[in-house]
């Protein structure tokens, strides 16, 4: 309803209670006469069109995905690559820890598996010498050359070689496995933001941290959001819960662009109701290709619910409630009264509201019920306004 109709209804409202007012003035007299004459009433007509349930429902928006960057390393933070609100890339360095702890443990553990590999040498040829010197002694002992005593002399030599070999093989793997371990801590010191998903830029919503500060392992140090699409949480009763659908339109507006409408869909609906509110949540998804929404902006979003086309329609002022029944004052043109008819109604859009039984047409009773019975002769106050619709 406008604001001009409010006005105009109000106006019509003020002057009818006042002719009632002076109606009284005239003691018992008067009310005889206002029993036996018409009562001044103002009628609207019934109308045949569409009509549209929709819910206004008030939320936040919140970022698709949002994740917090923590340390996987202690130290000093060294450089910060990345302020608040910058755009960055999968994969990029947003701070550089203190590096210099982490560089002498990878030089040390690439001497260590020198040395490691030293040792492996030095086993293999001792197995290799220890072998030929088994050949020799095994074609000896064909002939009967050599006792038994030196041919297990032989083989035990050949047997230490081999495990020698064995345990420098360990050595070298297990400092190939600390060099490794040493160069992903000195990675780690580039503190780098992942994420999976096809989209290429993220923003930084959060700095936790500045330069020289020291951080422990898993402390946080920014948190990344993507602003493109957006979702919006909203509440939805019981009531208007079975009509609420995936994929159902929505508007959305904000104080921060008064003028805008920005479009967006239903995504998820709870299949709980909160205990305490007994509302369950409902997920929208809003595209903001420009970036103009943001994450923790109230909203209030408009859901369309139900329409019925081509539906029997009256204005709400119509249909009072008597006795525990819904029902309207149906105008008989021709005695100049009107009838009482209880109704059953269904959607209500704006100042409008649909009838669903009975079928009635003609013009209905908006103000001035209160004086109104079954057959109450009455005369119209805005018949001008009416016929000129």
């Amino acid at each position: 309803m406008s604001e001009e109709t409010d006005m105009l209804k109000g106006w019509r409202t003020g002057l009818f209670l006042g002719t009632l007012l002076l109606a009284g003035c005239g003691g018992e007299q008067a009310i005889r006469q206002t029993d036996e004459a018409p009562v001044p009433v103002e009628v609207g007509q019934v109308e045949q069109g569409p009509i549209t349930q929709r819910r206004s429902l008030s939320g936040t928006l919140v970022a698709q995905s949002s994740f917090v960057v923590a340390s996987q390393v202690p130290g000093q933070v060294a450089e910060l690559k990345v302020r608040i609100s910058d755009p960055i890339q999968n994969g990029a360095v947003l701070a550089v820890l203190d590096q210099e702890t982490y560089l002498q443990e990878v030089r040390r553990a690439e001497a260590d598996l020198k040395v490691a590999k030293a040792n492996l040498s030095d086993a293999q040829a001792q197995g290799e010498i220890a072998e030929r010197g088994m050949d020799r002694y095994r074609k000896l002992s064909d002939g009967g050359y050599v006792s038994d005593t030196q041919y297990d002399e032989a083989l035990t030599q050949v047997l230490s070689a081999e495990a020698k070999q064995e345990v420098a093989q360990a050595q070298v793997s297990r400092a190939e496995a600390t060099l490794e371990t040493s160069r992903i801590q000195l990675e780690y010191t580039q503190v780098r933001a992942r994420w999976t998903g096809d989209d290429k830029v993220r923003y930084v919503a959060e700095r936790f941290v500045d330069e020289g500060d020291r951080v422990g392992i898993n402390d946080p140090m920014f948190r990344i959001v993507d602003l493109d699409p957006l979702l919006a949480t909203v509440y939805v009763t019981e009531v208007d819960y079975p009509k609420v659908h995936v994929g159902d339109p929505v508007t959305v507006r904000t104080d921060a662009y008064p003028r805008r409408v920005f479009e967006g869909e239903v995504i998820r609906i709870a299949p709980v109701f909160s205990a305490t509110s007994r509302q369950a949540l409902v997920e929208l998804i809003l595209q903001n290709p420009d970036q103009e929404l943001k994450p923790g902006m109230f909203i209030r979003a408009e859901l369309t619910l139900e329409r019925h086309d081509n539906v029997r329609q009256v204005d709400r002022l119509a249909v009072i409630r008597r006795d525990d029944h819904d029902g309207l004052f149906l105008v008989d043109e021709a005695a100049e009264s009107v009838s009482w008819v209880e109704v059953d109604t269904g959607i209500i859009e704006g100042d409008r509201i649909e009838v669903v039984s009975p079928e009635i047409s003609g013009r209905v009773v908006l103000l001035g019920q209160q004086l109104l019975q079954d057959g109450s002769r009455i005369t119209i106050t805005n018949e001008d306004d009416v016929s000129g619709e």
